[in-house]
């Protein structure tokens, strides 16, 4: 897919941008290992498919990225995607001491390395913002990381004509905002804290209770952190949303077929009385096990295939080492964290209609 001019100064808001975005093609096209990849000729397409990704940083203040982050960008462009969702941690940041400049810096390595490539490729990208992102963690006297968002705010917003969105609401982006993109309706909150503020929430309801929402056939709604904890060293206060409740009575009251978060870095697809919601694994450094099981902490991303005919999104999840389809029923049955609802797993699909 060719972009267009406005959409290629979105990218960079430069020359440099356009020749980094001909290297990236060249590079795509005589590529082997564009031809190679296992996992990609092994999944069933849908007539959508969206690839989700979250958690790529690596060590606080890294410019760099760990191989499976790149075979996994490797791996999205050979899925043909036609939407990238990106839960959050896409630099390392959430410390205090960075100057502005260094910040610029990881933002633009994330540019280059993750996001350049995935657009040269003709995929739409759309991120929502994690706590090594842009947190909201707030004190009495405002964001404790005030200048991490500011920073994250500007790379974002001098992309945002370039990122291949349809977008609806967007004028807080990208710390909320929502787009259609062909049979999906997705709201993105800011859930780079423990608190999500009041008025996310109603912003949120007002969005899925529009027109284009309740004309979807696949409503979702993104952010950072998930509801409950899943995975050893994140099943705390802080590590979670805050009011988890408020997540679960909104996709209830607005017919939300699924929320996506990262954060816990494991994956672990879940249920909730009729609420379904998906924990992605890192795709970079530090993967988590789970609460319960003997399973081995991977990097992962997963694919969401939706299919008209069958009214049902599947989904497939690939580790990043050997580019192999993740099994379900590897999974507990169920986890219970220590605080919260026990979480049934699901068993790779959600019914549409």
């Amino acid at each position: 897919m060719q972009l267009n001019r406005r959409q290629l100064l979105g990218l960079g808001g430069s020359a440099a941008a356009a020749l980094l975005l001909a290297k990236e093609r060249r590079r795509a096209e005589a590529s082997p290992q564009g031809a190679s990849l296992p996992a990609a000729t092994a999944i069933p397409r849908g007539d959508q498919r969206i690839v989700l990704i979250s958690d790529l940083n690596s060590s606080y203040g890294s410019t760099s990225y760990i191989p499976q982050v790149h075979r996994g960008v490797a791996l999205v462009r050979q899925l043909r995607a036609d939407l990238v969702l990106c839960a959050g941690d896409m630099v390392a940041g959430q410390k205090p001491g960075f100057s502005a400049a260094h910040m610029d810096g990881m933002w633009q390595a994330f540019g280059q390395q993750v996001l350049l490539p995935i657009r040269a490729a003709g995929e739409p990208f759309a991120p929502t913002m994690g706590n090594h992102d842009a947190s909201s963690s707030r004190d009495g006297r405002g964001y404790l990381f005030a200048l991490e968002r500011e920073r994250a705010a500007a790379f974002w917003r001098s992309r945002q004509a370039g990122l291949g969105l349809t977008l609806v609401e967007a004028s807080r982006f990208p710390f909320r905002y929502s787009f259609v993109q062909g049979d999906l309706f997705a709201a993105v909150i800011d859930a780079s804290a423990a608190m999500v503020p009041a008025d996310h929430w109603s912003w949120a309801e007002s969005q899925l209770a529009s027109g284009a929402a309740r004309r979807a056939r696949l409503r979702l709604v993104m952010g950072h952190l998930p509801p409950y904890g899943l995975s050893q060293g994140r099943d705390r206060p802080g590590e979670v949303l805050q009011q988890p409740e408020r997540l679960l009575q909104l996709m209830q009251r607005q017919g939300v077929h699924l929320y996506v978060s990262g954060h816990q870095h494991a994956w672990y697809p879940s249920r909730v009385g009729t609420v379904n919601l998906l924990s992605l694994g890192a795709m970079g450094s530090g993967p988590r096990r789970l609460l319960h099981g003997e399973l081995a902490p991977v990097q992962t991303l997963t694919v969401l295939d939706l299919f008209r005919d069958r009214q049902q999104l599947v989904e497939t999840t690939v580790e990043l080492n050997d580019l192999q389809v993740l099994p379900v029923n590897a999974l507990p049955r169920q986890l219970q964290p220590s605080s919260g609802a026990v979480l049934q797993r699901r068993n790779g699909f959600i019914p549409l209609g």
